[in-house]
């Protein structure tokens, strides 16, 4: 998309509304944000009725418009874009629903001869609210409007009118520069407006609602170039990716669920995913004050006990950290609260000094140099109409003035929305000081601010999608020797093992040593412990023998491995292949209690060591293979580098592979390496 063509439909100079009502809507918006360009009105009845400032078609508009807001009947949309496109104009809004959206051959159809007729033209929709650029006064916004006239504002992108509309009518002074609504993405998405607004000098960072993605290529790049400009992301998504498999074969598939390649994306990529739009309003206020906060070392202090038992509570299931007070701090406070205040994190300092102005400055100054990554100042304000707000509002105004322009981030919380008044949420915003509204919202943005400042600060790339399968085509399952053998090829340690017909099997068993284990192995085998296809443990001849008669009902042929008795931990290791992004590397704790306990993680390329090695820590598990209770370390290194081996080969058979899963990896003591035991491979034939 050409970047003067989408400046000229976002900025435009001149604009033709063609409809009715909704027109009228949007022509009454367009009064409102104060437009100051030329507004030519298209209504063929309307025209003969000798209204003024109507004309019959685009064919009769004094000049071509930069951009047009079509609320007509779908099936005429085509012709009048047609005319647009003859004219020259600059691009426009399909307000018209009616279709790709209703997943029907008339709707398909109508899509595109849509597209044909528009050429070249940029537009928004079709099945869209328009727009709002509150920078250059413009409102193609067939609603009400509320005014903002901010200098440096959020650039809000929605799949949905109804919640651009909801965060339009925020009253939390989010600052919005854009309101921008998609529609179907038929030709403008998410990421062409990504792309195109990182450029510009007057966003501050972008808020999200999405309901799909396009193009996620083009969407993780847009992502990078934000990044690189300094301008954060905050997203709400709905909806689920679709699986990569109608059936799952494996517990990598089971794991790997409907919303994980997206997390994954996020989380590698630096961007907020939030829960909900009130989340997402709070960090998008962190983020538009002064970009991400530097990490998630916390300082909470409010004049509330009760405030500061519930903040912590409320953070237990967060990443936010609240350490310890340093000494020379808590010194210092205790100096100036004196011994009737508990110095601790959260901080509650009381209300002592709560009418000492020249404590209160200093109480603040205090902690604004404390070394956390963001001090949060917790307090909310009576109702104006029934009490006194001046020593609330004091009070904020000196925690405003020790943290204008200091390194420290700041916040201003308060525990309900509606107890922090616009004028004191204005003056924190002009002080670059956070003015966060409903504990729980405010500190899981602090916690999603804080992630973001670490991937931030760590440097690591966007992911690079690997995308698979270049076609369909049956899909099968290696016998496990085979999936072993192949893997095996690129590095991932895999067990000494021989595959004999059942009368070899004591034989067998003999020569590669006693403890060994036996299981039965077919190509499309695999699920060999629900059917009893695995006997371990075998410890001599006689048991070998009769384990292969056993499993001879199930193959021909049975695997004879050798047991590997020393694990300290059991983890598992899949590739699987999401139809959007690619293949995704996922960790877990292995063995019989994956799916149960459900302890993993994902990955999204590139998968290097150190990725590799964070994502292990964020496993439960990650304490046992650091050695829990007295129990020896486990071979780390030796995991990363079969995860490693394991991520070669997925790279190697990208357009083939379907699924790869090793449950479980025996991980073995520091310096004993780390065994594949178990190995499912599915694989595109060809």
């Amino acid at each position: 998309m050409s970047r003067p063509a989408l400046q000229r439909l976002l900025a435009p100079r001149s604009i033709a509304l063609i409809g009715g009502a909704w027109a009228d809507a949007v022509q009454a918006a367009s009064a409102v944000i104060g437009f100051r360009g030329e507004l030519w009105r298209v209504h063929p009845r309307r025209a003969d009725a000798g209204e003024p400032g109507y004309y019959r078609d685009v064919d009769g508009l004094p000049a071509a418009p930069d951009a047009a807001f079509i609320a007509a009947p779908n099936r005429e949309v085509p012709a009048i874009v047609s005319a647009l496109a003859r004219r020259g104009a600059g691009g426009f809004v399909c307000f018209a629903a009616g279709f790709s959206e209703t997943a029907t051959a008339e709707g398909t159809e109508l899509t595109q001869r849509l597209l044909d007729a528009a050429q070249h033209l940029p537009f928004f929709g079709p099945n869209c609210y328009g727009f709002i650029n509150f920078f250059d006064a413009v409102a193609l916004w067939p609603d009400q409007l509320v005014r903002q006239q901010p200098r440096r504002g959020i650039a809000l992108i929605c799949q949905s009118g109804t919640l651009a509309l909801n965060v339009l009518f925020n009253d939390r002074s989010l600052p919005l520069g854009y309101v921008l609504t998609v529609g179907n993405q038929t030709r403008l998405a998410a990421e062409d407006l990504l792309d195109a607004l990182a450029d510009d000098e007057r966003v501050s960072s972008f808020g999200l609602y999405l309901e799909g993605v396009r193009n996620m290529r083009r969407f993780a790049a847009a992502a990078e170039k934000a990044r690189r400009a300094g301008k954060p992301i905050a997203l709400l998504k709905a909806g689920r990716t679709a699986a990569a498999a109608a059936t799952v074969h494996s517990h990598t598939g089971a794991l790997a669920g409907a919303d994980t390649a997206f997390d994954a994306f996020c989380e590698q990529a630096g961007i907020a995913r939030c829960e909900t739009l009130s989340t997402l309003c709070e960090t998008l206020k962190i983020f538009h004050v002064r970009g991400p906060l530097p990490g998630r070392r916390l300082l909470a202090m409010g004049a509330s006990g009760g405030d500061m038992a519930l903040a912590a509570d409320s953070a237990r299931q967060l990443g936010l950290q609240f350490p310890t007070v340093p000494t020379p701090v808590k010194q210092a406070l205790q100096e100036l609260l004196t011994s009737r205040v508990h110095i601790a994190n959260p901080f509650d300092f009381h209300t002592h000094i709560w009418f000492d102005a020249a404590r209160q400055q200093r109480l603040f100054e205090i902690v604004r140099d404390a070394g956390y990554d963001a001090v949060a100042f917790m307090i909310d304000f009576p109702p104006a109409s029934a009490a006194d707000r001046s020593a609330y509002a004091n009070i904020v105004e000196r925690f405003c003035t020790a943290f204008e322009g200091a390194a420290t981030r700041a916040a201003v919380v308060s525990s309900l929305p509606e107890s922090l008044p616009a004028a004191v949420r204005e003056r924190c915003l002009d002080a670059g000081v956070a003015p966060l509204q409903g504990q729980r919202e405010a500190l899981e943005a602090l916690d999603l601010a804080g992630a973001v400042g670490e991937t931030w600060q760590s440097q690591r790339p966007v992911p690079q999608l690997r995308l698979s399968r270049a076609g369909g085509g049956p899909v099968h399952s290696l016998a496990e020797h085979e999936a072993k053998s192949a893997l095996a090829a690129f590095g991932v340690p895999v067990p000494r093992a021989a595959v004999v017909d059942a009368a070899d099997v004591g034989r067998a068993a003999s020569a590669l040593g006693f403890p060994v284990a036996l299981k039965a192995t077919a190509a499309g085998l695999e699920h060999k412990s629900e059917v009893g296809g695995v006997i371990l443990n075998v410890r001599d001849e006689a048991q070998a023998e009769a384990g292969a008669r056993r499993l001879a009902a199930l193959s021909s042929q049975v695997l004879v491995e050798e047991m590997v008795s020393d694990a300290v931990a059991e983890i598992l290791v899949g590739i699987t292949v999401d139809p959007q992004f690619g293949q995704l590397l996922v960790l877990g704790a292995g063995g019989v209690f994956t799916e149960l306990v459900r302890d993993s993680t994902a990955l999204l390329p590139p998968f290097d060591a150190p990725a590799i090695a964070a994502a292990l820590r964020r496993l439960r598990i990650w304490r046992v293979l650091e050695g829990f209770r007295g129990a020896p370390a486990a071979d780390v290194e030796a995991l990363i580098a079969c995860v490693q081996s394991c991520t070669r080969f997925g790279e190697s058979h990208a357009q083939r592979l379907v699924e790869l899963d090793l449950n479980p990896v025996i991980v073995r003591p520091r310096g004993r390496g780390a065994v594949a035991v178990d190995a499912l491979v599915r694989m595109v034939e060809g």
